[in-house]
């Protein structure tokens, strides 16, 4: 359960953190007060909060958060409604959990066509030849610091096989 709740928290903390809004170091807070701070994460905020995952993404850490914005959660539509039904949590969970990985991975640590595994336990695939990439989310902006983490602002939810 703990794992789980590590790997929510780290997907909330990719959802939260957002393109121009991060200019500067923020390593004096968290991932979450981060990604708050930028004001353009509303609906990864309520899906960390949806799936309780807001301790864990203040926790300790290190994570590596790939945030989706605002604008790429929008872009599914009535899913996201769904997926923040209170019935839908452990769904929820696995998405918020695929965007998250352990450990602090800074951009220019990435390796091209790596597959590191999320804290939900799948793996993503990333590509520096058409971008870079992550799976097929490109990062918009990389390298926001927490001090917690590091979050790199995607523009796409990634889903993880089979949840959705």
């Amino acid at each position: 359960m703990k794992l789980t709740k590590t790997l929510t928290a780290a997907m909330l903390a990719f959802g939260l953190a957002g393109g121009a809004a991060f200019a500067g170091s923020h390593s004096g807070k968290d991932i979450v007060d981060t990604a708050v701070e930028a004001g353009s994460f509303n609906t990864l905020v309520a899906a960390v909060q949806a799936a309780g995952l807001v301790e864990t993404l203040k926790g300790e850490g290190p994570f590596t958060v790939f945030a989706p914005t605002d604008e790429a959660f929008t872009a599914l539509g009535a899913t996201v409604e769904e997926l923040l039904k209170p019935e839908n949590k452990d769904k929820l969970t696995a998405v918020l959990t695929y965007h998250v990985i352990a450990g602090e991975v800074m951009s220019g640590d990435l390796v091209d066509d790596s597959t590191p595994e999320t804290v939900q336990g799948g793996t993503v695939t990333i590509d520096l030849d058409n971008g870079p990439m992550v799976n097929d989310a490109n990062v918009v902006s990389a390298d926001v610091d927490a001090s917690n983490g590091v979050i790199h602002v995607i523009d796409k939810v990634l889903v993880p096989e089979g949840v959705l």
